[in-house]
């Protein structure tokens, strides 16, 4: 049974809630962060290590030892988190230096994530409209046609989709707002006439159903107008998965939700290619669309497929051609 949590009681309790006030003033979200502080802050009182000074090296590895990773990208982040808080200690000369000498796994093991072409994403949504109804569950193929298509279409994190209330829609303006979302962002998020068309046509047959909705009320909801969880969107994703069999190519992880919002990127980029733009100078763009603070955590969205090696390949033909022809006697 696990303890009621007492709050910090180490030795780093002063400079770890420093740190997470500081990071909660920039705007992030600290609770995965607060969990692995929690973890450390337990380690270092069940070892009496009672002094700042007595957090060595080896209490440090002796910490990431307790708590096994044997992915190297979760061992990575156990590892991010807490060297970030003994740096950020040490720039304010909270601490003398770092305790933290451990490296990084290599993570050369990674899979590319599953993409979604086109016919793919129509099969997707068609066998989501043929979901039945049920007793509890009104509308459940337009419902999660419609989430999927948000997700596809837009390139929204699927608890973005989950909390989107009627107010967030805008029809007239043709955008939607996100509200408070991954990094305590919010944001506007404009969409096309076909995505209206959808969001319409589903707003109408929910108003049919429900009766008239509330601002506030969730627009993706079967039961006490509570919002659909994640998990649970990601279940039936999974299941339609099951009936659809995609291949999944060699060095390809399965599809997840999240691989519909990876899609999106790889296929916005795709589309810079083909209609001429460049995509270097747009990516900023598409970070701002996609709710990232930076276009680094974007650019692990950008997949190199077949087809964008086609068009880069094309372009850089197009590029050279007239120089060759230019330098040749």
């Amino acid at each position: 049974m696990t303890s009621q949590w007492m709050g910090f009681r180490s030795p780093l309790t002063t400079g770890v809630e420093m740190f997470l006030a500081h990071k909660q003033a920039l705007g992030y979200h600290v609770r995965t962060t607060e969990s692995v502080f929690r973890l450390l802050d337990r380690f270092l009182v069940e070892q009496h290590v009672e002094t700042i000074e007595a957090i060595t090296p080896a209490v440090i590895e002796a910490f990431l030892v307790s708590h096994p990773r044997t992915a190297p990208r979760s061992f990575n982040h156990l590892l991010g988190t807490v060297t970030r808080l003994f740096d950020w200690l040490v720039a304010r000369e909270l601490v003398s230096h770092s305790p933290v000498q451990s490296k990084p796994r290599r993570t050369t093991t990674s899979r590319l994530p599953f993409l979604f072409d086109p016919a793919m994403a129509r099969r997707l949504l068609d066998a989501a409209r043929a979901l039945p109804d049920t007793r509890n569950t009104p509308l459940r193929g337009l419902t999660y046609r419609t989430i999927f298509a948000l997700l596809y279409g837009l390139g929204l994190r699927v608890g973005e989709v989950a909390r989107l209330c009627v107010k967030d829609i805008d029809l007239t303006r043709q955008l939607l707002v996100v509200r408070e979302t991954k990094f305590a962002k919010s944001r506007f998020v404009p969409f096309g006439p076909r995505i209206g068309e959808l969001v319409t046509d589903y707003l109408q047959a929910s108003n049919r159903q429900i009766g008239s909705s509330m601002p506030d009320i969730p627009v993706f909801s079967f039961r006490k107008r509570q919002p659909l969880s994640p998990c649970t969107i990601s279940t039936v994703f999974h299941d339609l998965m099951s009936q659809l069999a995609f291949p999944v190519p060699d060095g390809t992880r399965p599809p997840c939700v999240h691989s519909l919002r990876h899609s999106f990127a790889a296929g916005t980029l795709l589309r810079w290619y083909r209609n001429g733009s460049d995509p270097g100078s747009r990516l900023l763009q598409l970070a701002t669309f996609m709710g990232h603070v930076n276009p680094r955590s974007t650019a692990v969205y950008l997949t190199i497929t077949t087809d964008l090696l086609t068009e880069a390949s094309q372009r850089f033909e197009r590029w050279a051609e007239p120089r060759i022809h230019k330098v040749t006697p």
